[in-house]
């Protein structure tokens, strides 16, 4: 398996290749073509700002001035646009690419992560229109920002995993694509992306138990922990907990290992599947 991992650095050209296919086509025939990286988010903060400032009351916003509500949103909508986007179109990907599975040898992870890498490109293009409304909101800068290439890097981690696992699993149940589309929208209601992941109560009875809602938030859903981590060092400009950093990391590398273990051990027989 070792060797098979160094072997995609043999294959890197062909990374970059599929990587720059992607751009292309999602741009394809688009008289804007790239601005849409920067249109999508803002065209959605804008409706979550005018949903949350001006047809809720001020409580909806869990003390969030209105005047920065717009940042607060966006700092977790674009990591959260990475995660489902990837999500969405890593599931298909070895379908899609049936005749270069059948026909030609090459190793296998390499479509789920160039999907991987292309969201990855775009999630950087969109971070581009995410500072300069914080400095027009006047969104304090701290060094703690200095960060945010960790918590990216966890993430691209955790997407990884993910993306190998179901990509997999549609070979096999090719259920698993309407399942993932249906999934992706009950998983944003409960990743704070329009709210802060404070809110959510420390203590809920629920069939008789005492749960501690936002822990086990923290615990389930690694998008929760990741949305957060973006949100305290860009929006809140704090420190990470050096615990809840640690358990983030490795809860995303655990995922990445199970998902390419998975990835690996039935790729060699998804010529036969597709």
């Amino acid at each position: 398996m070792l060797a098979h991992l160094a072997e995609l650095i043999d294959f890197k050209d062909l990374v970059r290749n599929l990587v720059v296919r992607d751009l292309k086509v999602r741009y394809k025939n688009s008289v804007l073509g790239i601005l849409w990286s920067w249109l999508n988010p803002l065209f959605m903060m804008v409706v979550y700002t005018v949903v949350f400032t001006v047809m809720q009351p001020s409580g909806s916003r869990n003390g969030i001035p209105a005047e920065k509500f717009p940042a607060f949103v966006l700092c977790a909508l674009l990591p959260w646009n990475f995660f489902s986007a990837t999500l969405t179109q890593s599931v298909n990907v070895i379908i899609e690419n049936a005749n270069l599975v059948k026909k030609v040898y090459f190793p296998r992870e390499i479509l789920p992560l160039s999907v991987v890498l292309s969201n990855l490109v775009n999630f950087g293009i969109s971070l581009m229109v995410l500072f300069p409304m914080m400095m027009i909101l006047r969104v304090r800068f701290t060094a703690w920002m200095l960060l945010l290439p960790v918590i990216v890097f966890l993430q691209f981690c955790f997407i990884t995993g993910v993306a190998l696992l179901f990509s997999t699993l549609n070979v096999f149940y090719r259920d698993t694509k309407q399942v993932i589309e249906v999934a992706i929208m009950a998983w944003f209601f409960v990743t704070p992306v329009f709210y802060p992941i404070d809110v959510l109560p420390s203590s809920r009875e629920m069939f008789g138990i005492t749960l501690n809602i936002q822990r086990w938030t923290r615990i389930l859903n690694p998008m929760a922990s990741l949305v957060a981590a973006y949100r305290d060092v860009l929006f809140y400009g704090r420190r990470i907990g050096t615990d809840f950093l640690i358990r983030t990391a490795v809860t995303s590398i655990v995922i990445l290992v199970v998902g390419y273990l998975v990835f690996y051990r039935y790729s060699k027989i998804f010529g036969e599947e597709v």
